[in-house]
């Protein structure tokens, strides 16, 4: 632990950069290294702040770029230390070539993701462009959808990654100024608490270890290459197990419950929509006013996006007659991630519910209330007619004429010869 305590009060009021740099601070992390972009710059502000004070016992560096900032969490992670980074957006893009580094050479690292546009045009606010970047990329990645849920996911990540059976990097994801510049009451751990619950790090073939060399970032062809990135995603696969557990025992130290999947209204629901982070809050709040209206409407909200919870999301759509997964990123000439994710989920099931696509809230547009309450009634309707009402992905909230994409009932005629 950290030799100067904080003392911290039984609520305290962050938003959620402010969550992440009190969890990093708690975790007793080695090396900080990072470069600073909205809106994640005060994760990183905050930290090197504890550290001028005193409160850090690490190191916090300030590397050149994103790329050096990755690379720096590599090289001291391989040493054997306990790191973390925070980016956003550009940065993420930057550092991307190391992130696959990182996996490959199965090093925990934890980077604190403030989910923001891709330019170009340069945008500085919240969509999940970013956090779809890294979906191939070996991390393992969870959502928060507020501060507080900020604190607990980076706190958590670090018993992830570290797990003896799991050696991964992890991602905590939040979304960009809705969460991030929202200061909310967030109910913090003693020190001594979070850092008992993280716990020592394990190194594992260390590079500073001199009795026992080894080599990182070794070279495999075809006779090894296959072998390496199979272990790779069965390690990553099988990191449900100690996700599980890590939220079991979070749960069992502060009493707050987090699951694969995040769901509200699940029961008897007729409609539901898929998003992940704030909007999953902003859609509870649409749900209770629909009961007025006679709507039975649920959301459900991966809590782990990699990896994918398929067979939790199957599960948890089984009885849903139309569903509305929300991509707020642009699919770039085909279905969002969600909807390609869900769709192959429920595919091989008994389940055969009506699907849309709908494309939102890029570079910080809002998803209002009022806006999901009118996306829940198409939703029923489209229910009750048994069919679609236009095309399977629809743009929400853009300006312009109606942009909409594939036909859903499809015009391609089979010619069997």
């Amino acid at each position: 632990m950290n030799n100067r305590v904080m003392e911290l009060k039984e609520v305290e009021v962050w938003d959620g950069n402010m969550a992440n740099s009190q969890a990093l601070r708690q975790a007793d992390v080695d090396v900080v290294a990072a470069y600073p972009i909205t809106p994640s710059t005060a994760t990183v502000e905050n930290y090197a702040m504890f550290h001028a004070n005193g409160y850090v016992d690490g190191e916090v560096m300030m590397t050149e770029s994103e790329h050096a900032a990755m690379s720096a969490c590599v090289g001291a992670g391989a040493a054997g230390g306990r790191v973390a980074t925070a980016t956003s957006s550009q940065g993420l893009a930057l550092m991307i070539e190391v992130l696959y580094q990182a996996s490959g050479m199965r090093i925990p690292v934890v980077l604190c993701l403030v989910n923001r546009a891709l330019a170009a045009p340069l945008n500085v606010n919240g969509d999940h462009s970013d956090l779809y970047l890294t979906r191939d990329s070996g991390w393992i990645s969870i959502d928060a959808f507020n501060p507080q849920q900020a604190y607990d996911m980076t706190l958590m990540a670090f018993k992830i990654s570290e797990h003896p059976e799991v050696r991964l990097p992890v991602i905590s994801n939040q979304d960009g100024f809705m969460t991030s510049h929202t200061a909310q009451n967030v109910r913090p751990l003693k020190d001594d608490v979070a850092c008992k619950f993280v716990g020592d790090y394990l190194q594992v073939n260390a590079l500073l270890n001199f009795d026992k060399p080894v080599t990182h970032g070794v070279q495999t062809e075809q006779d090894w290459h296959f072998e390496h990135k199979a272990k790779q995603h069965a390690a990553l696969m099988a990191s449900k197990k100690v996700i599980l557990e890590t939220f079991a025992q979070f749960k069992e130290l502060t009493g707050r419950e987090y699951k694969l999947v995040e769901s509200y209204n699940l029961e008897n629901a007729d409609v539901a929509i898929v998003c992940l982070g704030s909007t999953f809050e902003t859609a509870i709040l649409a749900i209770n006013q629909l009961k007025e209206e006679g709507i039975n409407a649920a959301v459900i909200a991966p809590r782990v996006f990699r990896p994918f919870p398929l067979e939790e999301v199957a599960q948890a759509l089984q009885n849903v007659k139309a569903i509305a997964c929300m991509d707020r990123s642009a699919p770039g000439g085909t279905v969002g991630t969600l909807y390609n994710e869900v769709s192959g989920a429920l595919f091989n099931t008994p389940a055969r519910p009506l699907m849309s696509n709908l494309i939102y809230g890029l570079g910080g547009r809002d998803m209002t209330v009022a806006g999901l309450k009118d996306i829940f009634r198409n939703l029923d309707k489209e229910a009750k007619a048994g069919k679609l009402s236009g095309k399977i992905q629809r743009f929400i909230g853009v300006r312009g004429p109606e942009l909409s994409f594939y036909d859903a009932q499809g015009d391609v005629k089979w010619v069997v010869l």
